[in-house]
């Protein structure tokens, strides 16, 4: 049974699942934010992907005046070093790659779940990716930033993670030089990253989404 602090989408046609992609929203959303996206993915045909979309807690956060809202962690300065809360963020990659062991114990293997998040929810995806201690088929990193870059601990395990970013050349929220620095830094940290550009502000645009599936598609192979 599914925890209730999530959204749980099986595989069409009532396929039992052979791999995940657990997705995370960003601030001020919930898991219902991007569901729409789920079926405007183009999977192959046979593909039988669950997808996991949990909700955030909600916080005060301080560049709202402490405002109370979904939030994976609280954003303390707007600025270009994005200062956010560090122990809050961990904390939530943590509960992250608790949904992992539980698609493990459900009987996917790690090699078969892939981690992906939008704006806040990629930043929590980043560290929970690059810190878990079993190999991940990859991370998609949408709209988003590398906030915990210069204090990871990154595991071995997930060594040669495949990472994908994709930024908006337009995005007056999270700008497009944060998501090129998080991606520069992976690399220099010893990551291949891809990182594409789209002509979109904070958002998806249809161009995206067509890609997004090849990729998940190359990932997940066969099992």
């Amino acid at each position: 049974m599914s925890r209730p602090s999530e959204l749980v989408i099986e595989p069409r046609q009532g396929q039992p699942a052979d791999s995940c992609v657990i997705l995370l929203h960003g601030l001020g959303a919930d898991g219902h934010d991007l569901e729409p996206l789920v079926p405007a993915i183009a999977l192959p045909k046979g593909r039988a992907v669950r997808f996991v979309l949990p909700h955030a807690p909600r916080l005060p956060v301080t560049i709202n005046g402490g405002m109370v809202m979904p939030a994976w962690y609280d954003i303390l300065e707007m600025n270009l070093g994005r200062r956010v809360d560090e122990a809050q963020l961990k904390a939530s990659a943590k509960r992250i790659q608790a949904l992992i062991d539980d698609q493990i114990d459900k009987g996917i293997p790690s090699e078969r779940i892939i981690l992906a998040g939008f704006s806040q929810g990629g930043a929590v995806a980043y560290e929970a990716a690059l810190t878990y201690p079993q190999p991940l088929a990859g991370l998609l990193a949408l709209s988003t930033y590398f906030a915990t870059a210069d204090s990871i601990t990154t595991h071995e395990a997930n060594r040669d993670l495949a990472i994908e970013v994709h930024h908006g050349t337009f995005d007056p929220v999270v700008p497009e030089s944060l998501g090129r620095a998080g991606a520069e830094r992976a690399r220099e940290i010893g990551y291949a990253v891809n990182y594409r550009t789209y002509p979109m502000q904070h958002a998806l645009c249809p161009q995206q989404i067509a890609d997004i599936g090849p990729w998940l598609a190359e990932r997940l192979g066969s099992e």
